[in-house]
């Protein structure tokens, strides 16, 4: 008899790439996939997952796609501190041994107090604009800066209102 496996335990690239990976774990996957439409303006090719699960946690999937390109940037909506993001970039890290040049970064929550005003979540929340500017800093090298220009929060043009 076969043993049981979680439907739940696979994770997903939702979008391929050869440069950085992200790894965007719940709302994040979606912040992640706006992302890397801006870094495709670059010429930068982010291949995004979402791990769908957090346990079991399909470590296969995110070590073999951090393998190719050589970078992880998990972007978690919880603090960096403790989460699930610090989780993933420690078992990439534990997955490689040195087997393979690995660079990685995380995302989440400060460790503050969450903002109660518009202006303090901007600065506060990981989200597109932040993303991608996380991972090209993360592709050119320590230092260069760079954000999508002239945009806006991209959800707010997508947003329809619920009327």
């Amino acid at each position: 008899e076969a043993p049981y496996t979680c439907p739940f335990g696979k994770a997903r690239s939702i979008r391929e790439g050869a440069d950085v990976t992200i790894v965007g774990v719940s709302y994040m996957a979606v912040e992640a996939f706006r992302a890397a439409g801006y870094l495709e303006e670059v010429g930068i090719r982010a291949e995004v997952i979402d791990p769908v699960s957090l346990s079991p946690l399909d470590m296969d999937t995110i070590s073999a796609s951090a393998q190719k390109t050589g970078r992880l940037l998990v972007v978690d909506n919880g603090w960096i501190t403790c989460g699930a993001g610090a989780e993933i970039v420690m078992r990439a890290v534990e997955a490689g041994q040195g087997a393979y040049p690995l660079t990685v970064r995380r995302m989440g929550f400060e460790d503050v107090t969450c903002p109660t005003t518009p202006v303090l979540e901007d600065a506060f929340y990981p989200n597109a604009q932040t993303i991608s500017s996380a991972a090209f800093e993360l592709v050119n090298g320590p230092g260069e800066k760079w954000a999508p220009a002239g945009k806006g929060a991209i959800e707010a043009a997508e947003f329809r209102g619920p009327f």
